[in-house]
């Protein structure tokens, strides 16, 4: 894709819009970014939408990329593990890796949206339209089509456009619409509301943790803020027992709280209000083919691969496909080659991030309670530290391990579940111990050693 050619359209102001707008023009391209809201330097956030962000090193490396990690840096939270909440009241932590290094980090994502369009700004070959509402995309004339209410106010070139425009993707719609792309949504049952932990009630939740209160089918979870709040999510069915539908009133609302997260009620004054006031948000998986058209568009982040926010990478996966558009323009000029071969090696990643997300729900709702799931965590902890170059746990893979693709971490997880289950059946009561003296099981290393290649060299 030459920089001498027409400007790059970018459709979707958010996130990974702003931040694919940055890294393109500091490769020499001018682009116009259009954004059907309002600048976010000038309004005022959307409360009850935002689901705090969790960051980890993925999307670290794409806003290194963009040169704006340092500018990002005080907008982050470090959490070093989640922090289990039982009905009883009692709780423990989590840890997420071996040590405090292994953190993944609270951000707003108002905040970090903000800061992202002011670095984009900032760049004098970028273009900001906001309130460029996005209406539909001419194919028999190559054009971009915006307005409002559905009338076209403006037409602008095609050719080459990227949207980034979300899960509810308006450029997709519109190639769907016209017969050049499938599109295949699954939604989750469940939806999430927006609530929030005010600072003055925060006392004695730990400020550097992801608090969940797991429930079996459902769940709370509370992300910490910079101010000393926390912003809570509650995940739950939208029809039948329990669920949205039931929590109809007040009354309704409060009870069902005292009844399943006792010890959070205190700390959710304004519970009732929220539920009134904030809009419940729907959550699922969007699969898409193709995500380019002859070189004219592609999709990319959640226009392309919308997944569900409980592996906490949907912004860090949209970071990501950044960087690597990033690294395949140093090597193909030509703007369909280019396009195809960003689909061709980033699907295979985000089929599999959009699994081990769905299956990393079914962990944090309830599988983190369960005593083997416990006590394989410790052992897979402990392989890690005895082996490092082969044995690192899957949500590691996926957090802290940007050079392993998600792919692999889903391939090599998939094994180590095998050989922790071996080693666990083996003999079920072992408990392994940290700080460098963990006994490691029988036959342990045969087993690892046989099935996993050093990281980095291809099983």
């Amino acid at each position: 894709m030459s920089a001498a050619r027409a400007p790059v359209n970018v459709v979707g102001g958010g996130l990974a819009g702003a931040l694919l707008a940055i890294v393109l023009a500091r490769r020499g391209f001018r682009v116009e970014v259009f954004e059907r809201r309002a600048d976010p330097r000038l309004r005022a956030g959307e409360r009850g939408r935002s689901i705090n962000l969790a960051l980890a090193a993925r999307g670290l490396r794409g806003l290194a990329v963009a040169g704006v990690a340092a500018r990002i840096a005080p907008l982050l939270v470090p959490m070093r593990g989640r922090h289990v909440h039982e009905h009883d009241g009692s709780g423990a932590l989590l840890a997420y890796g071996q040590d405090d290094s292994e953190v993944i980090y609270s951000v707003s994502r108002e905040a970090l949206g903000r800061t992202l369009i002011e670095a984009a700004a900032a760049e004098p070959a970028v273009t900001l339209h906001f309130g460029a509402d996005c209406v539909g995309v001419d194919l028999a004339r190559d054009a971009l089509l915006f307005g409002e209410g559905g009338k076209v106010r403006r037409r602008v070139p095609l050719a080459p456009t990227i949207a980034t425009d979300g899960a509810g993707s308006a450029v997709r719609a519109a190639l769907a619409a016209a017969g050049a792309l499938t599109v295949r949504e699954e939604v989750l049952a469940h939806d999430y509301l927006e609530l929030t932990i005010p600072r003055d009630r925060a006392a004695g939740l730990d400020p550097h943790a992801l608090h969940i209160w797991p429930r079996g089918g459902f769940m709370l979870i509370a992300l910490p803020n910079t101010d000393g709040s926390f912003t809570a999510t509650l995940f739950l069915a939208r029809e039948g027992s329990p669920s949205f539908a039931e929590l109809v009133d007040a009354p309704a609302i409060v009870a069902f709280f005292r009844r399943e997260f006792p010890a959070a009620v205190s700390r959710l004054p304004q519970l009732v209000a929220e539920f009134a006031e904030h809009p419940r948000g729907r959550i699922g998986t969007v699969y898409c083919d193709p995500w380019t058209l002859d070189g004219k568009v592609l999709l990319l982040g959640d226009a392309a691969h919308a997944i569900v926010p409980f592996h906490g990478q949907g912004m860090n996966c949209a970071f990501e496909d950044v960087a690597v558009l990033d690294s395949l323009l140093a090597t193909h000029g030509d703007t369909a080659a280019l396009f195809a071969e960003f689909a061709r090696v980033r699907r295979p990643d985000t089929d599999a991030i959009a699994q081990m997300a769905i299956e990393n729900y079914l962990e944090m709702r309830d599988t983190v309670r369960d005593p083997v799931f416990q006590r394989r965590k410790a052992l897979g902890a402990a392989l890690e530290r005895a082996f490092p170059d082969r044995f690192i746990p899957r949500y590691s893979m996926v957090m802290f391990h940007p050079e392993i693709s998600y792919a692999e971490a889903l391939r090599r997880g998939a094994v180590q579940q095998e050989i922790l289950a071996a080693l666990d059946a083996a003999d079920p009561g072992q408990q392994p111990r940290g700080g460098g003296t963990d006994t490691i099981p029988p036959g342990a290393r045969a087993l690892i050693e046989a099935r996993l290649a050093p990281i980095g060299v291809r099983a």
